[in-house]
Protein backbone atom coordinates (compact mmCIF):
# COMPACT_ATOMS: atom_id res chain seq x y z
CA UNK A 1 0.00 0.00 0.00
CA UNK A 2 2.91 2.35 0.72
CA UNK A 3 4.30 1.66 -2.76
CA UNK A 4 0.91 2.35 -4.31
CA UNK A 5 0.52 5.57 -2.33
CA UNK A 6 3.95 6.77 -3.48
CA UNK A 7 2.99 5.91 -7.06
CA UNK A 8 -0.25 7.90 -6.67
CA UNK A 9 1.70 10.91 -5.40
CA UNK A 10 4.10 10.64 -8.32
CA UNK A 11 1.25 10.48 -10.85
CA UNK A 12 -0.44 13.53 -9.33
CA UNK A 13 2.63 15.60 -10.21
CA UNK A 14 2.57 14.49 -13.85
CA UNK A 15 0.38 16.35 -16.37
CA UNK A 16 -0.47 13.16 -18.30
CA UNK A 17 -1.18 11.12 -15.14
CA UNK A 18 0.84 8.15 -16.41
CA UNK A 19 4.39 6.84 -16.24
CA UNK A 20 6.15 3.68 -17.41
CA UNK A 21 8.77 2.33 -15.00
CA UNK A 22 10.40 0.37 -17.85
CA UNK A 23 10.73 3.34 -20.23
CA UNK A 24 9.82 6.81 -18.89
CA UNK A 25 9.39 8.19 -22.43
CA UNK A 26 6.78 5.61 -23.48
CA UNK A 27 3.04 6.25 -23.15
CA UNK A 28 -0.22 4.35 -23.34
CA UNK A 29 -1.26 4.14 -26.99
CA UNK A 30 -4.86 3.71 -28.10
CA UNK A 31 -5.26 0.38 -29.89
CA UNK A 32 -8.57 0.35 -31.76
CA UNK A 33 -7.94 -3.16 -33.06
CA UNK A 34 -7.57 -4.60 -29.55
CA UNK A 35 -9.83 -2.11 -27.76
CA UNK A 36 -7.14 -1.56 -25.13
CA UNK A 37 -4.13 0.64 -24.47
CA UNK A 38 -0.62 -0.56 -25.34
CA UNK A 39 2.37 1.04 -23.63
CA UNK A 40 4.89 2.04 -26.27
CA UNK A 41 5.38 4.58 -29.05
CA UNK A 42 3.39 5.93 -31.96
CA UNK A 43 5.17 5.43 -35.28
CA UNK A 44 4.10 7.76 -38.09
CA UNK A 45 4.92 6.73 -41.67
CA UNK A 46 4.20 8.41 -45.02
CA UNK A 47 4.43 6.05 -47.99
CA UNK A 48 4.56 6.82 -51.71
CA UNK A 49 1.51 5.16 -53.28
CA UNK A 50 3.33 4.41 -56.55
CA UNK A 51 6.49 2.65 -55.38
CA UNK A 52 5.60 1.94 -51.73
CA UNK A 53 8.73 3.71 -50.51
CA UNK A 54 8.75 5.32 -47.07
CA UNK A 55 9.29 9.01 -47.81
CA UNK A 56 9.26 10.21 -44.21
CA UNK A 57 8.64 8.85 -40.73
CA UNK A 58 8.62 9.92 -37.10
CA UNK A 59 8.37 8.25 -33.70
CA UNK A 60 6.28 10.09 -31.11
CA UNK A 61 4.86 9.32 -27.68
CA UNK A 62 1.53 11.00 -28.40
CA UNK A 63 -1.19 8.43 -27.80
CA UNK A 64 -3.34 9.21 -30.85
CA UNK A 65 -3.04 10.44 -34.45
CA UNK A 66 -5.25 13.55 -34.27
CA UNK A 67 -2.42 16.08 -34.49
CA UNK A 68 -0.16 14.16 -36.89
CA UNK A 69 -1.81 14.73 -40.28
CA UNK A 70 -0.41 18.09 -41.37
CA UNK A 71 3.14 17.63 -39.97
CA UNK A 72 3.54 14.28 -41.72
CA UNK A 73 1.91 15.47 -44.95
CA UNK A 74 4.15 18.55 -45.09
CA UNK A 75 7.25 16.47 -44.34
CA UNK A 76 6.28 14.02 -47.10
CA UNK A 77 5.71 16.85 -49.57
CA UNK A 78 9.11 18.38 -48.80
CA UNK A 79 10.89 15.01 -48.95
CA UNK A 80 9.38 14.33 -52.38
CA UNK A 81 10.21 17.81 -53.67
CA UNK A 82 6.59 18.47 -54.60
CA UNK A 83 4.50 21.62 -54.32
CA UNK A 84 1.18 19.80 -54.09
CA UNK A 85 0.32 16.27 -52.99
CA UNK A 86 -2.70 14.21 -51.97
CA UNK A 87 -2.57 12.79 -48.45
CA UNK A 88 -4.69 9.71 -47.65
CA UNK A 89 -5.23 8.79 -44.01
CA UNK A 90 -7.71 6.78 -41.96
CA UNK A 91 -10.44 8.32 -39.81
CA UNK A 92 -8.17 8.30 -36.75
CA UNK A 93 -6.43 11.33 -38.30
CA UNK A 94 -9.65 13.32 -38.76
CA UNK A 95 -9.16 16.76 -37.23
CA UNK A 96 -10.70 19.92 -38.66
CA UNK A 97 -7.70 22.17 -37.82
CA UNK A 98 -5.25 19.62 -39.26
CA UNK A 99 -7.23 19.32 -42.51
CA UNK A 100 -7.35 23.13 -42.72
CA UNK A 101 -3.56 23.28 -42.18
CA UNK A 102 -3.10 20.82 -45.06
CA UNK A 103 -5.40 22.86 -47.29
CA UNK A 104 -3.44 26.04 -46.50
CA UNK A 105 -0.23 24.23 -47.48
CA UNK A 106 -1.61 23.06 -50.84
CA UNK A 107 -2.09 19.49 -49.63
CA UNK A 108 -5.34 17.78 -50.62
CA UNK A 109 -6.24 15.62 -47.63
CA UNK A 110 -8.59 12.64 -47.92
CA UNK A 111 -9.66 11.54 -44.46
CA UNK A 112 -13.05 9.93 -43.66
CA UNK A 113 -15.01 11.81 -41.04
CA UNK A 114 -15.18 10.32 -37.55
CA UNK A 115 -18.57 8.81 -36.69
CA UNK A 116 -19.31 10.58 -33.41
CA UNK A 117 -23.04 11.29 -33.67
CA UNK A 118 -25.48 8.88 -32.03
CA UNK A 119 -28.51 10.26 -33.89
CA UNK A 120 -28.28 7.80 -36.78
CA UNK A 121 -27.79 4.87 -34.42
CA UNK A 122 -30.93 5.96 -32.56
CA UNK A 123 -32.91 6.05 -35.80
CA UNK A 124 -32.96 9.83 -36.12
CA UNK A 125 -31.81 12.11 -38.93
CA UNK A 126 -28.03 12.45 -39.12
CA UNK A 127 -26.09 15.69 -39.67
CA UNK A 128 -25.52 14.58 -43.28
CA UNK A 129 -29.29 14.71 -43.90
CA UNK A 130 -29.19 18.51 -43.63
CA UNK A 131 -28.09 20.21 -46.86
CA UNK A 132 -26.09 23.42 -46.59
CA UNK A 133 -27.09 26.16 -49.05
CA UNK A 134 -24.00 28.36 -49.33
CA UNK A 135 -25.55 31.32 -51.12
CA UNK A 136 -28.10 31.80 -48.32
CA UNK A 137 -25.95 30.54 -45.45
CA UNK A 138 -28.80 28.24 -44.42
CA UNK A 139 -29.51 24.54 -44.03
CA UNK A 140 -32.35 22.68 -45.71
CA UNK A 141 -33.77 20.10 -43.31
CA UNK A 142 -35.42 16.76 -44.26
CA UNK A 143 -38.85 18.35 -43.69
CA UNK A 144 -38.12 21.03 -46.29
CA UNK A 145 -37.69 23.83 -43.77
CA UNK A 146 -34.76 26.26 -43.62
CA UNK A 147 -32.50 26.35 -40.55
CA UNK A 148 -31.09 29.87 -40.31
CA UNK A 149 -28.00 31.26 -38.56
CA UNK A 150 -28.57 32.20 -34.91
CA UNK A 151 -25.24 32.77 -33.14
CA UNK A 152 -21.51 31.92 -33.02
CA UNK A 153 -19.86 30.11 -30.12
CA UNK A 154 -16.34 28.94 -29.25
CA UNK A 155 -15.74 25.25 -28.71
CA UNK A 156 -13.67 24.93 -25.55
CA UNK A 157 -11.77 21.76 -26.52
CA UNK A 158 -10.28 22.90 -29.85
CA UNK A 159 -11.08 26.64 -29.78
CA UNK A 160 -13.11 26.32 -32.98
CA UNK A 161 -15.63 29.02 -33.91
CA UNK A 162 -18.95 27.28 -34.50
CA UNK A 163 -21.98 28.85 -36.16
CA UNK A 164 -25.32 27.52 -34.90
CA UNK A 165 -28.49 27.16 -37.02
CA UNK A 166 -32.07 26.06 -36.39
CA UNK A 167 -35.52 26.46 -37.85
CA UNK A 168 -38.42 28.27 -36.17
CA UNK A 169 -40.70 25.52 -37.48
CA UNK A 170 -39.09 22.82 -35.29
CA UNK A 171 -41.61 22.76 -32.36
CA UNK A 172 -44.55 21.97 -34.67
CA UNK A 173 -42.71 19.88 -37.25
CA UNK A 174 -44.37 16.48 -37.94
CA UNK A 175 -40.90 14.90 -38.29
CA UNK A 176 -39.47 16.26 -35.04
CA UNK A 177 -39.46 12.85 -33.29
CA UNK A 178 -37.33 11.52 -36.14
CA UNK A 179 -35.02 14.51 -35.78
CA UNK A 180 -34.41 15.48 -32.15
CA UNK A 181 -35.75 14.91 -28.62
CA UNK A 182 -35.24 18.66 -27.97
CA UNK A 183 -37.65 21.44 -29.01
CA UNK A 184 -35.21 22.54 -31.75
CA UNK A 185 -32.70 20.67 -33.91
CA UNK A 186 -29.51 22.70 -33.68
CA UNK A 187 -26.92 22.36 -36.43
CA UNK A 188 -23.40 23.59 -35.78
CA UNK A 189 -21.05 24.56 -38.58
CA UNK A 190 -17.35 25.36 -38.26
CA UNK A 191 -16.33 28.72 -39.72
CA UNK A 192 -14.02 26.86 -42.17
CA UNK A 193 -16.44 24.02 -42.86
CA UNK A 194 -16.06 24.65 -46.61
CA UNK A 195 -12.61 23.03 -46.37
CA UNK A 196 -14.20 19.86 -44.99
CA UNK A 197 -16.94 19.98 -47.63
CA UNK A 198 -14.33 20.11 -50.40
CA UNK A 199 -12.53 17.15 -48.87
CA UNK A 200 -15.77 15.17 -48.69
CA UNK A 201 -16.38 15.85 -52.39
CA UNK A 202 -12.88 14.50 -53.13
CA UNK A 203 -13.71 11.36 -51.16
CA UNK A 204 -17.03 10.99 -52.98
CA UNK A 205 -15.22 11.19 -56.33
CA UNK A 206 -12.47 8.74 -55.31
CA UNK A 207 -14.35 5.83 -53.79
CA UNK A 208 -11.24 3.65 -53.63
CA UNK A 209 -9.23 6.17 -51.58
CA UNK A 210 -9.24 4.06 -48.40
CA UNK A 211 -8.49 0.90 -50.37
CA UNK A 212 -5.39 2.62 -51.78
CA UNK A 213 -4.43 3.74 -48.27
CA UNK A 214 -4.74 0.23 -46.85
CA UNK A 215 -2.75 -1.50 -49.57
CA UNK A 216 -0.04 1.18 -49.37
CA UNK A 217 0.83 1.97 -45.76
CA UNK A 218 -0.58 -1.18 -44.11
CA UNK A 219 1.61 -3.32 -46.36
CA UNK A 220 4.64 -1.42 -45.07
CA UNK A 221 3.62 -1.74 -41.42
CA UNK A 222 2.92 -5.43 -41.90
CA UNK A 223 6.39 -5.98 -43.37
CA UNK A 224 8.14 -4.03 -40.61
CA UNK A 225 6.25 -5.83 -37.84
CA UNK A 226 7.07 -9.16 -39.45
CA UNK A 227 10.77 -8.26 -39.39
CA UNK A 228 10.71 -6.89 -35.86
CA UNK A 229 8.80 -9.78 -34.31
CA UNK A 230 6.45 -9.83 -31.36
CA UNK A 231 8.76 -7.85 -29.06
CA UNK A 232 8.86 -4.89 -31.46
CA UNK A 233 11.33 -2.20 -30.32
CA UNK A 234 14.49 -3.42 -28.61
CA UNK A 235 15.61 0.02 -27.43
CA UNK A 236 14.33 2.28 -24.68
CA UNK A 237 13.83 6.07 -24.54
CA UNK A 238 12.45 8.12 -27.40
CA UNK A 239 15.80 9.09 -28.96
CA UNK A 240 17.04 5.50 -29.11
CA UNK A 241 13.72 4.12 -30.37
CA UNK A 242 13.72 6.77 -33.12
CA UNK A 243 17.19 5.63 -34.20
CA UNK A 244 16.10 1.99 -34.21
CA UNK A 245 13.07 2.87 -36.35
CA UNK A 246 15.24 4.85 -38.77
CA UNK A 247 17.42 1.79 -39.32
CA UNK A 248 14.34 -0.33 -40.05
CA UNK A 249 13.12 2.30 -42.54
CA UNK A 250 16.52 2.44 -44.21
CA UNK A 251 16.59 -1.35 -44.57
CA UNK A 252 13.04 -1.44 -45.92
CA UNK A 253 13.70 1.29 -48.50
CA UNK A 254 16.94 -0.33 -49.65
CA UNK A 255 15.23 -3.67 -50.18
CA UNK A 256 12.35 -1.97 -51.92
CA UNK A 257 14.62 0.02 -54.27
CA UNK A 258 16.57 -3.14 -55.13
CA UNK A 259 13.29 -4.86 -55.90
CA UNK A 260 12.31 -2.04 -58.28
CA UNK A 261 15.69 -1.26 -59.93
CA UNK A 262 17.52 -4.55 -59.31
CA UNK A 263 20.87 -4.66 -57.55
CA UNK A 264 23.15 -3.35 -60.34
CA UNK A 265 21.07 -0.24 -61.04
CA UNK A 266 20.67 0.42 -57.32
CA UNK A 267 24.44 0.25 -56.84
CA UNK A 268 25.03 2.64 -59.75
CA UNK A 269 22.44 5.06 -58.39
CA UNK A 270 24.10 4.99 -54.96
CA UNK A 271 27.52 5.67 -56.52
CA UNK A 272 26.12 8.60 -58.51
CA UNK A 273 24.43 9.99 -55.38
CA UNK A 274 27.72 9.70 -53.49
CA UNK A 275 29.60 11.46 -56.24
Amino acid sequence: MRDLNRAAELLNDLPEKQISLTDPDSRSMISQAKGTGVVGYNVQVAVDARHHLIVTHEVTNVGNDRTQLSPMAKAARDAMGKKKIRALADRGYFSAPEIKACDDAGIAALVPKSQTSGAKADGRFDRADFIYIARDDQYLCPAGQRAIYRYTSLESANLLKLRTYWSSACPHCPLRKQCTPAPYRRIRRWEHEAVLDRMQRRLDRQLDAMTIRRRTVEHVFGTLKHWMGSTHFQMRRLRNVSTEMSLHVLAYNLKRVMKILRFAKTLRAMKLAGA
